[in-house]
């Protein structure tokens, strides 16, 4: 029988701006078949190893963009489901579909509905603590139909099905204002609080992976976009993952990479430069783009119904700070603690 493993991405989006929340996703895959290099990661590493076979996996060598390219491509496409860095796919005033399309459709093959709502897409988050989220509610998707994410649902579950290939999982953290602000003012930095969030992520990932199966104890692959210019994570690591040893595989400017656990089933952690080459992080960087637009959304019909004339924003630095300034007096009418508007950094 094929050996099994399970596939984990994760990215962000939102990193930059100072208004709205930052967020990052993880999408949890299992697969069949999964050839893996049986290269020796033993070197260097110390004696003191932990569970972790000298044999142990380097990397998975699933490509699910091969896998799945009957309905799958990595370009914006009509005839089959983008999935790609949402950089790629997504430009300010260009609309949703795309995203919408990827998304959605992956959400409908975990359970989820191709006409869901804002509230019932936001209902994990105490969304009403915020008045521009308070109340909030559409129809989605937005840019793309129903019908067109029914059918690319029964498309992809079925070339899945066919590749071996299962989507089980598909986890969303949003870090509004405050909690970033907290968050930033406790760690010291901004990337060192985008890393805690995205690691502890990546713990409920590991942890979620029974999800729709008893098969947990198989080979796990995670692969994480880079956090800016960050090159070690073994501390991070061990702070989530205080059970286990963390062993340090390699760590360079292209890519850093961890081990931890048992001979037969490690989890093998990679963050490397554009992690978005590899489809798990790359529905990973969809679903927290999206996540993102769909609550400055929210944000800006707030915003733009209190101040008349007054233009949405993205949120990025400089039109933050011109967005800031003309709220600013009914900001103050309404009663709203700048921390929970602003991002301090």
């Amino acid at each position: 029988m094929p050996r099994m493993a399970w596939m984990i991405g994760i990215d962000e989006a939102g990193y930059g701006p100072n208004l709205g929340p930052l967020a990052v996703a993880a999408t949890v895959w299992r697969v069949q078949g999964s050839e893996v290099r049986g290269e020796d990661v033993s070197r260097g590493r110390s004696d003191r190893a932990s569970g972790v076979a000298a044999l142990a996996p380097a990397a998975t060598e699933v490509d699910l963009y091969e896998r799945l390219r009957s309905v799958v491509c990595a370009v914006p496409a009509d005839e089959r489901l983008a999935i790609a860095d949402s950089k790629t796919l997504y430009k300010p005033g260009g609309g949703l579909r795309l995203l919408e399309r990827g998304v959605l459709t992956a959400l409908c093959a975990v359970g989820g509905d191709a006409t869901a709502r804002w509230g019932e897409l936001f209902a994990a988050w105490d969304t009403s603590v915020l008045p521009w989220y308070a109340g909030y509610d559409c129809a989605l998707p937005l840019d793309a139909t129903p019908e067109e994410i029914s059918e690319l649902t029964k498309r992809f579950t079925a070339a899945c099905g066919f590749a071996g290939a299962k989507l089980i999982d598909i986890q969303t953290r949003l870090v509004f204002p405050r909690e970033f602000n907290d968050l930033t003012d406790h760690y010291g930095t901004k990337g060192a609080a985008l890393s805690h969030v995205s690691i502890g992520l990546l713990r409920s990932a590991i942890e979620g992976r029974a999800v729709g199966t008893t098969a947990a104890n198989e080979p796990c692959f995670v692969t994480c976009d880079k956090h800016g210019g960050r090159n070690r994570y073994a501390a991070l690591l061990q702070h989530h993952f205080p059970e286990d040893w963390i062993e340090t595989l390699q760590e360079s400017r292209s890519a850093s990479r961890y081990a931890w656990g048992p001979a037969e089933c490690p989890v093998t952690v990679t963050f490397r430069t554009k992690g978005e080459e590899e489809l798990p992080t790359a529905l990973a960087s969809m679903t927290a783009k999206y996540h993102r637009e769909l609550a400055m959304r929210a944000f800006n019909a707030f915003w733009t119904e209190q101040v008349a004339g007054l233009r949405p924003t993205a949120g990025y630095p400089q039109d933050a700070k011109r967005f800031r300034k003309e709220i600013a007096h009914r900001q103050s009418e309404l009663g709203i603690d700048d921390r929970d508007l602003w991002r301090n950094r």
